[in-house]
């Protein structure tokens, strides 16, 4: 028997699953999710949320990069593995850096410039996989070299920004994406998507690990507070809250969108990965980290944390957080299937509608209430969506 080569790449089969290594590897995004959500519940101001979501942003297309790879090449097999491994090391980095993403803190490295500077490590390190992997595919390889201005200009900006402050160095943050996103699309079709259903399933997972941090958030809220009913009660609508959008997204919606990718093909097939996936799920996951968000500071006030009683109101940033990012979620949802199936879920718009309306009419009302609000109202949803559309959804998960 010949023995195989250490570097050697394997191309991922078309009804290829996710390995335990990619899941392994997005135990680091589980830290770097947390990190967020208690540096926004820290501070929640305004420009404390604007700039969690460009960190999230940021974050998410270093983990975008890696779905693609895994993807085209085994992501636990020869060189692939280990660039995995490296790259987790950057990601963990990065995470344990972003309390210090925009302000350094005093003592130690220059936070923000280690921040940008392992960010330009993990998306090095995804390059040189891919060059790897595109070694007998000259047009993929031709497509890594269109992609690889996006990365380096997106890098300098973020190191630019590093040495600013204020609005400006926000504005050098949205500028360092906004040109990384564009250049993506300008860049072109040439990538390869292999196996849809690993693809989707790959997404799917991403969205269970935001929705666990906001199950994580509801323990923090009261980790250190004595355990009541309020608390219990709290508790369970937040557990109802998280199942409710799971529900909205893997009752029907993943299946439908899997299928789509799966029947798509070349360059058609490609721009739905890129625009439902890469692209549509970031708002979802920035939703439910505002959620989070919310949540933590309800439970807070619920367990008479910070000198808080039952009865006081939920208000300001963190009540935007917790109905906003919902209702963010949910208008994903809905640019996710009209993008990738063509139809539209106008009962979410309405429902997302209706959360945004309700934000000045809780305020006034007890943290608990305006929880129990919240459940009842993402619960009715899918409890409506469930009925209402019954004979499909049983044709859909039931087919074959």
């Amino acid at each position: 028997m010949t023995a195989p080569r250490r570097g050697r790449i394997e191309a991922v089969a078309e009804k290829a699953a996710v390995t335990p290594l990619e899941l392994f590897f997005d135990l680091v995004f589980v830290f770097a999710l947390t990190r967020v959500t208690d540096w926004m519940a820290d501070d929640p101001t305004v420009e404390a949320v604007v700039r969690g979501a460009l960190i999230l942003t940021v974050m998410w297309w270093t983990w975008v990069g890696y779905a693609w790879i895994g993807n085209v090449a085994k992501a636990d097999e020869g060189v692939i593995r280990v660039g995995m491994f490296v790259a987790m090391a950057g990601v963990f980095i990065g995470a344990i850096t972003i309390p210090e993403a925009f302000d350094d803190l005093p003592g130690g490295l220059y936070g923000p410039a280690v921040f940008a500077a392992a960010y330009f490590f993990v998306r090095t390190v995804h390059i040189v996989l891919f060059w790897f992997a595109s070694r007998d595919d000259p047009m993929l390889r031709k497509q890594v070299l269109r992609f690889l201005p996006s990365m380096l200009i997106a890098t300098v900006l973020l190191l630019v920004a590093a040495q600013t402050s204020g609005s400006v160095q926000t504005l050098l943050w949205l500028a360092a994406i906004v040109g990384d996103y564009l250049g993506t699309v300008l860049a072109g079709t040439d990538w390869r998507l292999r196996s849809p259903a690993h693809f989707a399933e790959r997404h799917g997972l991403i969205v269970i690990v935001a929705l666990g941090e906001s199950i994580v958030s509801i323990g923090i809220g009261v980790a250190a507070l004595p355990v009541s009913w309020p608390i219990i009660g709290a508790s369970a609508l937040g557990l109802a809250v998280a199942g409710a959008l799971w529900w909205a997204y893997f009752d029907v919606t993943s299946i439908l969108t899997e299928h789509a990718l799966a029947e798509a093909r070349g360059g058609h097939r490609i721009r739905l990965a890129r625009g439902g996936y890469s692209f549509l799920h970031l708002p979802m996951v920035v939703g439910v980290i505002m959620m989070s968000l919310g949540l933590k500071k309800v439970l807070l006030y619920v367990g008479g944390g910070e000198e808080h009683s039952l009865t006081d109101p939920i208000h300001g940033v963190p009540l935007a957080a917790l109905y906003g990012g919902a209702a963010l979620y949910l208008l994903a949802h809905v640019g996710f299937k009209r993008y990738v199936i063509g139809t539209l879920n106008v009962e979410r718009i309405v429902v997302a509608a209706l959360l945004l309306v309700l934000i000045p009419v809780v305020a006034h009302l007890p943290a608990l209430v305006t929880l129990l609000v919240l459940a009842v109202v993402l619960v009715a949803l899918v409890a409506y969506e469930t009925v209402r559309f019954a004979e499909q959804r049983d044709r859909v998960r039931h087919a074959g």
